[in-house]
């Protein structure tokens, strides 16, 4: 059934308000942002903490950053501001300052995914942990009726059956900690049958096994699946795929990086989707969104990770994940 702009536009806000409201029901994150030097960084973290969703502190060129707050009226009077000379400076006393333990979150402002990646995966001074980093799009499709999850289009080019096992595990866990219940997670490739001229398949196939040897735990999986039957339920019902998954994945788990970037840039461009964004397998939940994201998802990349990161305070066995 066809749904109409106006009730897509309700189901959208429903979405990503849903989120938001859940996050102000949770303490504050202390949040690490990291070069705010842009309108949207500086916005996004000062609209999030005016919600009552984050307590910000700015790390960055203060001479920029106050420079932008008074250009664009954005109040940073109540936001401590830690001053640094450059975006690498940033990045790496941004990271040392979650390793001291003062932030709870880490949040991307206007530098560039690399700067500060090549800082949260540094070997002896990161924030790795025994979990491979991923990163998962929380979409707002208009046109879906749940929030749907992608992984990996960000972090993870090519990665093997043991980097599968961990994007999977670290998106059921997000999905699960911020209260959307037990996920249908489907692994995606170009058809729906096992066959070796797609290796993709074989993987899938063996991440299901993986996951009723309990490897992979808290979701119910099933794949390959082709993309049309795994979120539309009549492809599913013509493929003849009779299973808890097919045409109601609330997780989609890309083959690599190429194919997620991909199918996340169709849903925003053409189908209007939001995309929230949020890495995990580190210390912290990082908000790693786009300098070309609204504030509104902004907000709700926040919500996501607080959210998590409540959580995690609630049980202490989710951070040696």
């Amino acid at each position: 059934m066809a749904i109409s702009p106006a009730a897509a536009s309700v189901q959208t806000h429903a979405k990503y308000d849903r989120l938001i409201a859940d996050a102000k029901q949770v303490p504050p994150a202390i949040t690490i942002v990291v070069h705010p030097c842009d309108e949207t960084s500086l916005r996004g973290a000062s609209e999030a903490a005016e919600a009552g969703i984050i307590v910000p502190v700015l790390v960055g060129p203060k001479v920029k950053i106050s420079d932008v707050a008074r250009r664009h009226d954005v109040d940073i009077g109540p936001f401590k501001i830690i001053d640094t000379a450059h975006s690498d400076e940033t990045a790496a006393l941004g990271v040392k300052l979650i390793r001291e333990g003062k932030g709870e979150l880490l949040m991307k402002g206007s530098l560039h995914t690399d700067e500060l990646m090549h800082a949260v995966t540094a070997s002896a001074t990161g924030l790795r942990t025994a979990r491979r980093v991923s990163h998962v799009f929380v979409m707002d499709v208009p046109t879906y009726r749940e929030p749907l999850f992608i992984t990996d289009a960000a972090i993870n080019i090519f990665p093997d059956l043991d980097a599968k096992r961990d994007i999977i595990q670290n998106a059921i866990d997000l999905f699960t900690q911020v209260g959307l219940g037990t996920p249908r997670v489907a692994i995606l490739s170009a058809v729906e049958t096992v066959t070796s001229k797609i290796p993709s398949t074989i993987e899938a196939a063996a991440l299901c096994k993986m996951a009723e040897r309990g490897q992979i735990t808290g979701g119910i999986l099933d794949g390959p699946l082709a993309f049309d039957n795994a979120i539309d339920p009549e492809a599913a019902r013509i493929k003849g795929i009779d299973s808890l998954v097919a045409g109601r994945a609330q997780i989609l788990v890309v083959p690599d990086l190429e194919a997620g970037n991909m199918l996340a840039k169709n849903l925003s461009f053409l189908a209007q989707a939001d995309a929230a964004g949020i890495v995990l397998g580190a210390r912290v939940p990082i908000v790693l969104t786009s300098r070309a994201d609204s504030v509104r998802t902004r907000m709700a990349s926040c919500a996501v990770a607080v959210l998590y990161a409540d959580a995690r305070r609630r049980a202490p066995a989710l951070q040696a994940a």
